[in-house]
């Protein structure tokens, strides 16, 4: 049995980048004798075992080749004959097909049969064999390693098998959650907007995506965005989020909050009145076709409808304010509310020339939060019912109380 470290520990450790988590590969043994050892078994589809003390992933080395389309459609052979090239030919990029013996640190052992390390000194995501056609979810990893490794470029004969796999469909049988997988992992890396660069020049982000895709090329109108091009003042956006070191939802909100204006017709361009409603219907489908995670869908709701509200809420008094707030839900959700805002200002600052400008609004809406959500509705509620108010009555003595509170620490 000979237990060698694969993938991306070896890679990020010959990169200098700090290492988290190891994964092995164990050649020349069985399911059972794994067992017999103390590992636990976890691997569903493949024989995937945690070590008895570290709790690390150990897989025996396996082939896989195609048998049907779809992520699952993997005929997976498992046996002590299985070499550790022949495991490492079944990788997607050859700077994550490096292998190294277990005591590396002792003696330095580094196993490249497909050249991984030179790729990594020439900064080139390139693909290990043909195989890597097999699986469609490896196009959206190399557009994840782009906005990661950003100074890396994708090898020209990669982008052709890409390329090649979207024109043949393969992007077509990608699961709706291993897509979203991806695409959260790719919006959270240092640059997100090379996974959309890499995913447009493909042509697989007009299938996964169109709602973005066409974005690019609708003009806006140059003195509110001097790059003009709304896909380009997309990316700008989502690299301001990452700037900002934005949590996973503030990102997704970034991505979809200006969808509708890939809809606004012809003849109104370039003006988008209208777009944030069209942003949010288009946002519905999105959600529902990638299976988003709620938490994401509803903060990117709020963001699609109300953004334009909120960069133009200087002009607002105390009582358009609160309604503001009343339609973000921000007094029941205040943490939700600081995320959208935070979006907001990621759109505001996603502009050319833009980059390093303030963000007032974001701290005049959050003073308006904090007095609306310091009134104590439980004596006016009680004061209500003593006069004789009811319901709606009641609400509206407390919607006149936080915007008098408004008033009051909020000047106009």
């Amino acid at each position: 049995m000979q237990i060698y470290m694969v993938g991306g520990a070896v890679r990020d450790r010959l990169l200098g980048l700090p290492v988290n988590d190891h994964d092995w590969v164990v050649v020349g043994t069985t399911p059972e004798q794994m067992l017999a050892r103390g590992f636990v078994p976890v691997g569903r589809d493949f024989p995937v075992f945690l070590h008895p003390k570290t709790h690390e992933e150990y897989a025996l080395a396996r082939t896989e080749r195609s048998s049907a389309p779809g992520y699952r459609g993997f005929v997976v052979h498992a046996a002590p004959d299985v070499t550790l090239e022949e495991d490492l030919a079944r990788r997607d990029l050859t700077i994550n097909a490096i292998a190294a013996s277990a005591d590396w640190a002792k003696t330095g052992v580094v196993i490249d049969p497909y050249g991984g390390q030179r790729d990594l000194q020439a900064r080139v995501l390139r693909h290990v064999t043909g195989a890597f056609r097999e699986d469609p979810v490896r196009i959206l990893r190399v557009a994840r390693f782009a906005a990661r490794f950003t100074d890396f470029s994708v090898a020209p004969e990669t982008m052709r098998l890409m390329r090649q796999m979207v024109q043949a469909g393969d992007a077509d049988h990608l699961v709706p959650e291993r897509v979203w997988q991806e695409l959260a992992r790719g919006l959270m890396e240092a640059q997100p907007s090379r996974m959309f660069e890499v995913l447009r020049a493909c042509g697989a982000l007009a299938v996964l995506l169109p709602e973005v895709e066409r974005l690019w090329g609708v003009p806006q109108r140059p003195e509110y965005h001097p790059e003009v091009d709304t896909g380009v003042h997309l990316m700008m956006v989502l690299d301001m989020a990452a700037r900002l070191n934005a949590p996973l939802g503030v990102r997704f909100a970034c991505l979809t909050h200006d969808l509708g204006k890939g809809t606004t017709p012809a003849d109104m361009l370039p003006r988008h009145i209208g777009h944030e409603q069209r942003s949010a219907q288009l946002l519905r489908g999105v959600c529902e076709r990638l299976r988003v995670p709620v938490d994401c869908r509803e903060l990117a709701d709020v963001v699609a409808r109300e953004h334009g509200n909120i960069h133009r809420s200087g002009e607002l008094n105390a009582a358009a304010l609160l309604r503001l707030l009343e339609r973000c839900d921000a007094i029941r959700k205040p943490a939700r509310f600081e995320d959208v805002l935070l979006a907001c200002e990621c759109d505001a600052r996603g502009r050319l020339g833009f980059e390093e400008s303030a963000y007032p609004q974001r701290a005049r809406l959050l003073a308006a939060l904090h007095a609306a959500r310091a009134v104590e509705t439980a004596p006016l509620a009680a004061e209500a019912a003593k006069r004789g108010l009811k319901g709606p009555q009641v609400g509206e003595q407390i919607h006149a109380a936080r915007a008098q509170a408004i008033a009051a620490a909020v000047p106009r």
